[in-house]
């Protein structure tokens, strides 16, 4: 029976154990570039023992971006700091992915802790866009709906972004298709409202992902890992549903994509959800079942017995942490040591390990 500390191999990539560091916003790029605080934020999780570590979500357009402080990769000037964090990602045994992203009509606001504002243009903003001119809510910038030209540049910056992040050294990708952001507002009708082959149907609401999967594996060939991320459920009945997400997993098995990480939410504000422990895992394991494709869960997953579960009893096959690891960076060998299970430290650690009698 597998554990949290069984590897997993996926095409070309061999993970040690089943702990992803999930993507988290650090906000606080500069013109889209790494520094040494994404160096030492992801770099200190490898250390700790994840075998999957992901940056944040990364846009891959200037105005792609959540905020103006987010990490980019729509240039090849990104590449060269990510490449020295993949390489120190790798060193530890772990294996480095990237997040790429564009925010939509959820763009153009400011950091977290100064308000999470709407940056207008004059002060480093910009227009926003979306499916359909329908803003977030009266907090967010009202979106110019896409052109069709519009929206076949996005799909051609996912590419480019994709091959940016092969040259940087990443070896697994994910799509994000969840939150509120650009893909996950095509896919629901509650924000895509378009009259054209982009909008009315779930065939048509589907097609924007489908292009950027296909214009991705052009540059990120069969063999190596892609992974998407979605809103398994917008937890009203008017949005997207958890059964849409079976439906379009059902798809996406014969469209290379080769993991689904479940999260949900984010597309429609004011939605009442209970938060509790592990209250998304659901998600990751109905799908598992009904299409036998690997998911990932997250959400609320604080503690090795809880991680562990959702390993040992199918239902998911990798654990997406997140908050737990800003708590505690070295969770993972935390994490194996109240399990009983024996792992390698990092050679600089080893005299502080606890060993097993």
């Amino acid at each position: 029976m597998p554990n949290l500390f069984s590897p997993l191999k996926i095409k070309n990539v061999e993970l040690k154990n089943r702990i992803v560091v999930s993507p988290m916003c650090e906000y606080s790029s500069i013109d889209g570039f790494a520094n040494d605080w994404h160096l030492v934020h992801l770099g200190s999780r490898a250390v700790g023992g994840a075998a999957l570590v992901f940056t944040e979500a990364t846009a891959v357009s200037p105005e792609g971006r959540i905020s103006p402080e987010d990490l980019g990769i729509w240039k090849d000037g990104h590449i060269p700091f990510l490449k020295r964090i993949t390489e120190f990602i790798e060193k530890q045994g772990a294996v480095p992915g990237m997040q790429l992203a564009h925010a939509g009509r959820k763009s153009s606001m400011s950091q977290p802790w100064m308000g999470n504002k709407i940056v207008s243009n004059e002060a480093g903003g910009w227009d926003v866009h979306a499916p359909s001119a329908v803003a977030f809510n009266g907090d967010y910038k009202v979106p110019k709906e896409l052109s069709i030209p519009e929206i076949k540049k996005i799909v051609q910056d996912f590419q480019d972004g994709a091959l940016r992040a092969k040259k940087a050294g990443f070896k697994v990708l994910e799509i994000h298709g969840a939150h509120g952001y650009l893909i996950n507002e095509f896919l629901s009708p509650a924000s895509n409202i378009r009259k054209d082959e982009y909008g009315g149907s779930f065939d048509n609401r589907i097609r924007f992902l489908l292009e950027i999967i296909g214009s991705i594996r052009e540059v990120w060939t069969e063999e190596n890992p892609l992974f998407l991320r979605i809103s398994a459920t917008e937890w009203v009945d008017s949005g997207w549903t958890e059964n849409d997400s079976i439906k379009l997993a059902e798809v996406l098995k014969t469209k290379t994509i080769d993991l689904i990480d479940c999260s949900s939410g984010g597309n429609i504000p004011n939605v009442k959800i209970e938060l509790k422990p592990l209250y998304q895992t659901p998600f990751a394991e109905n799908i598992k079942k009904a299409t036998g494709m690997l998911t990932g869960a997250v959400g609320l997953i604080n503690t090795a017995q809880e991680a562990n579960s959702i390993i040992e009893e199918n239902k998911a096959d990798l654990v997406f942490i997140a908050r737990q690891l800003l708590r505690n960076p070295y969770f993972p060998l935390n994490a194996a040591s109240e399990l009983n299970i024996d792992i390698p430290w990092p050679v600089q650690y080893e005299r502080a390990q606890k060993k097993r009698k």
